[in-house]
């Protein structure tokens, strides 16, 4: 078996960091409840730090972001990741360019992916805040963000996004009757698409709420 490559332990305290403040603030707004959600950053070419299973997402130290190869596997330290480790680092691992995955469930992202999952995506179109998500510069245009089924079986859900990332450019997904996935570059846009399409989805509700969807 071949030995693990080192990662650099500096910046896996800096990632932590960030990790830590940033994954704070989203719990606080309630996007992160009873321990769901995982969060992680790019470490180099090889590595990622990403949040500890079943922690809560409010209260995080720095010895609950780990580090995982882009297999998924644990290195550095036997913890186990979150269940849902592969969906970030299939991300990684296609997009070098990629340095942020966040993963939250917020009642609005979860309601949304029920009421558009038999059609398998939400259609956002015409909006203004479309120019957060990085690439677009105009309100006149329209994506369609994914709804994929649920399933506990995380090497059937990565293949079904690696299938679509094959034919779609996308910054986010969501999965039915459990919440979003956004990615950036950095953190800072990781989080800025997050907070777009969170807008987006409660704008989409509230139209359905007033009969115009």
């Amino acid at each position: 078996m071949n030995e693990p490559l080192p990662y650099d332990p500096s910046q896996l305290r800096d990632r932590a960091q960030s990790i830590i403040s940033n994954v704070r603030e989203l719990s606080q707004l309630g996007w992160t409840p009873a321990t769901s959600s995982n969060f992680s950053l790019r470490l180099d070419e090889a590595h990622a730090a990403i949040t500890v299973s079943g922690r809560d997402k409010g209260r995080l130290v720095e010895d609950d972001i780990m580090v995982v190869d882009f297999d998924g596997r644990a290195v550095g330290r036997a913890l186990r990741p979150s269940a849902e480790t592969l969906l970030h680092t299939q991300l990684y691992r296609r997009f070098p360019e990629i340095g942020c995955v966040l993963h939250t469930h917020s009642p609005v992202q979860t309601v949304a992916s029920r009421l558009y999952a038999g059609q398998g995506h939400v259609r956002l179109e015409g909006y203004e805040l479309l120019k957060a998500f990085e690439g677009n510069s105009t309100h006149e245009m329209a994506i369609d963000v994914p709804v994929f089924a649920n399933t506990q079986d995380m090497n059937v859900l990565a293949a079904q996004v690696d299938a679509l990332l094959d034919r779609q450019s996308l910054w986010g997904y969501l999965i039915d009757g459990h919440g979003l996935y956004a990615w950036g570059r950095t953190m800072a846009e990781a989080r800025r698409h997050l907070e777009a399409f969170e807008f987006l989805f409660a704008c989409e509700l509230e139209l359905r709420k007033l009969g115009h969807r």
